[in-house]
């Protein structure tokens, strides 16, 4: 999430109850409303030199349905993958045989936020 998102998609409320970065709790709210219409899924990763973490969760019909997932850094992914893969594969991503489903829908194309917007 870059800076101009934040901003726009977040009210000035403090941090919602999940354990995530940049989540307040007006997004959640946010979020929530959205999963009506479909299952919605919010991450977060954070690597530098192939260390880090990710968090995860995803939301449908109003409420959260999976997570919120964190694995901190240093702790390897359990057998269900890595939070994010896992929140993908909820949406009904299916991975490549050779990959995971971060990979599958093309999540690694970029490092940083900034190479999205750009």
């Amino acid at each position: 999430m870059t800076d101009e998102v934040f901003d726009t998609v977040t009210d000035g409320s403090a941090a919602g109850s999940l354990g995530f970065w940049r989540l307040t709790a007006g997004f959640e709210e946010l979020l929530a409303r959205w999963s009506a219409a479909g299952p919605v899924a919010y991450v977060e990763a954070e690597y530098f030199g192939g260390v880090g973490e990710q968090h995860a969760a995803v939301w449908a019909h109003g409420g959260v349905v999976l997570g919120p997932l964190h694995v901190p850094e240093g702790q390897a992914f359990g057998s269900a993958g890595s939070p994010i893969s896992q929140a993908l594969r909820r949406l009904g991503v299916v991975a490549d045989a050779a990959t995971d489903e971060f990979a599958t829908v093309g999540l690694d194309r970029h490092r940083s936020s900034e190479g999205w917007v750009a």
